[in-house]
C-alpha cells in the first residue's frame, strides 16, 4: 500500500480550480482513492488548512474539504516531543516562510519513513518529498 502525507498545499490545490497545481492535486487524490493509498496528515495541517481555505475560498469550501478530503486521511496528533523537534528545526533553519507546521510535518515524515506527499510546498520538495508516482 502506498503511503503519502497530505499537506495544506495539496488540500488547497485540489479545492481551488484556479490554482496552478489543481490538476496534479485532483489526479493525486483520485488515484489515492482508486488505488487505496494510506493518506496521513496532522492536526497542525488541519488547523492551517482550515484557516487558509476559510479565508481564501469561504465556508462552502471548508465544508467540502472536511467532508470529501480530510475523511480520507489518518490525522496524527502532534505530540509535545514532535512539536519540540519541529520547533528546533524551524529555529535552526531561520527561514522566514518555513512554518512550524512545515517543520513538524517534515519531522513526522522522516520518523515514519514517508517519502511521498500530496504537496506543492517548496520546503517539502526541497527536503526530497515527492508526489507519488
Amino acid at each position: 500500500m502506498k503511503l503519502a502525507f497530505v499537506d495544506t498545499s495539496g488540500f488547497y490545490a485540489e479545492l481551488d480550480g484556479s490554482d496552478p497545481q489543481h490538476p496534479k492535486a485532483r489526479d493525486a487524490f483520485a488515484r489515492a482513492q482508486r488505488e487505496g493509498w494510506q493518506l496521513i496528515t496532522t492536526n497542525y495541517v488541519v488547523h492551517e488548512s482550515w484557516a487558509v481555505i476559510q479565508a481564501r475560498l469561504g465556508w462552502e469550501a471548508v465544508d467540502a474539504w472536511r467532508d470529501r478530503l480530510v475523511v480520507l486521511c489518518e490525522i496524527v496528533w502532534i505530540t509535545a516531543e514532535l512539536h519540540a523537534l519541529g520547533e528546533a528545526r524551524c529555529r535552526q533553519a531561520r527561514q522566514r516562510h518555513l512554518s512550524l507546521t512545515d517543520c513538524t510535518s517534515i519531522e513526522l515524515m522522516r520518523r515514519r519513513g514517508i517519502r511521498h506527499a500530496i504537496a506543492f510546498d517548496e520546503h517539502l520538495t526541497r527536503e526530497g518529498f515527492k508526489l507519488p508516482a
